[in-house]
């Protein structure tokens, strides 16, 4: 594996300082399910918290540098070149459920191109990140999007709702981030959604460019309602075939 760089080292620490809470906030969530009220304000909460501490982590070694995040919205500070893009859970109703499917993003904007990006599952203990120029990596590993270019032998991953159906094989898994993590390690073949958010995605994006997938251009200006399609360069046009009406 190359060496990392600085940022994304900070990147690496703070999403291990603040998965900590995350895992333990998860076994409280387990508790919870069963009681009346249910963990809605618990999660609300754990939400705030770890987002709470990304920002302070990420702030300590880079004070200047500005941020956009789920909770928090947008802090422009001295540096608006480089900013940060934080989701502190991507898969909330997983976590409020105690479904272990969610993820902490974060990402790297540099002017107007995210540079890097790292996706962390804490549950699983599985963490997938990438830098412009230097590939994409699961736990260290070098990870590659799949090669597989017949769609009855793909398997697709989308959220949210969809128009009509449409005639692919494909899972809903409630986290985004983690969607296109998969994408990048082969695990799905290609990703749709509509209505997405910046920070369910920005992470995302590079590690799918970065494990050489391909997706629609993705106007980084704007926050939410983006529409994504992302694969691998050998599927792509059968996907897109499938998804017109999308």
């Amino acid at each position: 594996m190359n060496s990392i760089s600085a940022n994304l080292n900070i990147m690496i620490k703070a999403s291990e300082k603040a998965s900590k809470i995350l895992i333990r906030d998860f076994g409280e969530v387990e508790k919870l399910q069963v009681s009346k009220k249910g963990p809605t304000d618990f999660v609300t909460n754990s939400d705030f918290k770890v987002e709470k501490i990304i920002i302070e982590e990420l702030k300590k070694a880079r004070p200047n540098y500005s941020i956009i995040s789920e909770e928090n919205g947008i802090e422009n500070n001295k540096d608006k070149k480089n900013t940060w893009i934080i989701d502190p859970i991507d898969g909330t109703i997983n976590f409020l459920h105690g479904i272990p499917h969610f993820a902490i993003s974060i990402a790297l904007k540099l002017n107007d191109e995210i540079i890097s990006g790292l996706i962390f599952d804490p549950i699983k203990n599985e963490m997938f990140f990438a830098e412009k120029g230097n590939g994409a990596f699961f736990n260290n590993h070098r990870m590659k999007v799949s090669k597989k270019n017949q769609l009855n032998d793909c398997l697709f991953v989308t959220g949210g709702k969809i128009k009509q159906e449409i005639n692919l094989s494909y899972r809903k898994s409630g986290c985004a981030a983690l969607d296109m993590a998969y994408v990048a390690a082969g695990r799905y073949d290609g990703f749709f959604q509509n209505h997405l958010n910046l920070w369910d995605i920005a992470a995302g994006i590079i590690i799918i460019k970065e494990a050489g997938g391909t997706m629609n251009e993705i106007d980084l200006s704007i926050n939410n309602n983006i529409k994504i399609i992302a694969s691998s360069t050998d599927i792509k046009s059968k996907l897109l075939e499938k998804l017109i009406n999308f």
